[in-house]
């Protein structure tokens, strides 16, 4: 895939196609639902987008409404039609219907407003369409320009992440302006195997593309996203190159990933003792202090001699301490000197991949804790003028959110909750990737202002859905399980509706197959069959006593 549409540069087109699908009928239940009857030579499928015209303050207006349901009005009669000595064409031409394929649906559809181009989004009417009003189809190009929360005509960047799922293939893209989500951030909610990852990874060569240049670090605990390199390549050149400019990705495998001791606060530390006495508490607190104030560089053994100064060299409390300081600090993952250079790790058109996959999952919760914390306070400096570092807006996202910011207890839940509330005004953006929501910390699900929803089975995730995501009304909820893999729901902040979605096609490869297992399986047995027939593997024809222990 090489061809990268254009996002519209105005709205100024024609709200309705030509293509009138149906004739209004009567109000619906709802107080802004009506109802349409169409014949099913037009496909009206729910989601789709319609348009009737109505008079507002005087003014004639294109109105938008969304599908909620179709079904069929009227059909041929089941008593007739359960003998099958009789035809269908037979009963119908009786009744003086149409025959063949024409049947009538009735459609009931929610009235989404008329744009207002001072406002930049939809307005309420406040009436239902008159009975006997015409409906047509919305134009495709007026859907491209509308649908997005976007202001077309100033240079903020948009993500192109797929077109309109009702319309024909690439008819009608669905846009996502990036400033809008990248501030008041993100959620992708998906079942594992909707394509989640795949859609993480769209929206991020996006913000990689020429006209973003995005400051991103990844929290990947799966090793899912080093295929990202791929933007690099000069086959993408088009897509991603403009002048000098090339994106920069930063894999960072398991082993170069550390935790500077400094970077960690009193409660980490706390956190990794093993049921310290009010003693040793209070004890460490001392030192930690003591350390913090004068050295930016410290270590384990740093840590226990300054218990012994502080609590005397023949101090059990302080031997103590140092037996669980020793048990839980002395490896490799943490470093004693602080990390100075913010820079290396996140920078404009640069993403940072951290792979976490060879990490416990506390160390990784304990790592995005240190790491978001020092990003975070990174920022307020910058945005105060108290430091440049990180003078620059940055966005982070989070694979498996639901380990990172669980409903519950997480040594990252405090930071990820503070972010999340307040980063807007110090440019520091969250995605929070997860295939289950209802694991998820409801404050932290609630304050994604954009969402993508992809196909989601289980009925305590689509409550957990439905109670922290006010975007998403609950006509479209109701599609998450008929969704397949690769369409979702896009809601929030970014869109002015709810909008259903075709995801485009990566440009880079995905990095998250399922695995082929009957592929596997046999070429396994094959090498082992060929091993056993060199005499390097044969259980059957040793001498050694067989273990018969059950398993």
């Amino acid at each position: 895939m090489s061809d990268v549409p254009e996002p519209p540069t105005s709205r100024g087109m024609d709200a309705a196609s030509e293509t009138v699908v149906g004739t209004v009928a009567e109000p619906g239940e709802g107080a802004d639902e009506f109802v349409f009857v169409a014949p099913n030579t037009v496909e009206v499928r729910t989601g789709e987008f319609v348009v009737y015209e109505t008079t507002v303050e005087g003014e004639s207006r294109d109105v938008l409404a969304r599908v909620t349901n179709a079904e069929q009005e009227r059909g041929l009669p089941g008593e007739f039609l359960a003998d099958p000595g009789v035809e269908p064409e037979t009963v119908a031409d009786a009744l003086g219907v149409p025959n063949g394929n024409v049947e009538i649906d009735r459609v009931t559809a929610r009235v989404v407003g008329y744009f207002d181009a001072e406002m930049a989004t939809f307005a309420n009417p406040r009436s239902l369409p008159d009975p006997g009003s015409r409906v047509a189809l919305a134009n495709d190009e007026f859907l491209e320009a509308v649908l997005p929360a976007a202001d077309w005509e100033d240079e903020s960047a948009t993500a192109h992440v797929g077109w309109l799922l009702n319309r024909e293939t690439k008819a009608a893209n669905v846009f996502m302006p990036i400033d809008s989500f990248a501030a008041t951030h993100l959620a992708v909610l998906a079942s594992t195997g909707s394509g989640k990852s795949y859609t993480a990874s769209v929206v991020i060569e996006e913000m990689l593309r020429p006209q973003s240049r995005a400051a991103m670090c990844v929290f990947d605990p799966h090793g899912e996203y080093d295929t990202l390199d791929g933007m690099r390549k000069d086959g993408h050149a088009s897509v991603f190159q403009d002048g000098a400019y090339t994106p920069e990705v930063n894999v960072v495998t398991p082993d170069e990933i550390t935790v500077a001791i400094p970077d960690l606060n009193y409660g980490d530390l706390l956190s990794f003792l093993d049921k310290p006495s009010d003693k040793m508490k209070y004890l460490l607190q001392q030192a930690w202090r003591a350390l913090q104030r004068d050295s930016n560089q410290i270590s384990v053994r740093d840590i226990t001699s300054k218990c012994y100064e502080i609590d005397g060299q023949d101090s059990d409390t302080a031997g103590a301490l140092e037996w669980r300081l020793n048990r839980a600090l002395d490896r490799d993952l943490f470093a004693s000197a602080a990390r100075n250079d913010l820079t290396d790790l996140v920078a404009p058109g640069q993403v940072t991949i951290l792979q976490l996959n060879r990490l416990s999952e506390d160390d990784q919760q304990m790592l995005a804790a240190a790491l978001l914390r020092k990003l975070y306070e990174a920022r307020k400096d910058a945005m105060r003028g108290d430091g440049d570092d990180l003078d620059f807006p940055l966005f982070t996202l989070l694979e498996e959110g639901h380990r990172f910011a669980p409903d519950g207890s997480a040594r990252s839940l405090p930071i990820l909750r503070t972010i999340l509330s307040e980063g807007r005004k110090f440019g520091f953006g969250v995605g929070i990737i997860s295939q289950r929501p209802s694991k998820l910390d409801a404050d932290v699900l609630s304050q994604c202002g954009t969402q993508i929803i992809m196909q989601i089975q289980n009925p305590n995730d689509q409550q957990a859905i439905r109670q922290s995501v006010e975007s998403a009304g609950e006509d479209v909820l109701d599609e998450l399980p008929g969704l397949t893999p690769g369409q979702a729901v896009i809601a929030g902040d970014a869109m002015n509706t709810p909008v259903l979605t075709r995801i485009r096609e990566r440009h880079t490869r995905h990095g998250a197959e399922s695995l082929d297992a009957t592929s596997e399986w046999r070429d396994s047995w094959e090498s082992w069959h060929a091993e056993r027939n060199r005499g390097v593997v044969d259980p059957y024809e040793s001498d050694e006593e067989v273990d018969e222990t059950p398993l």
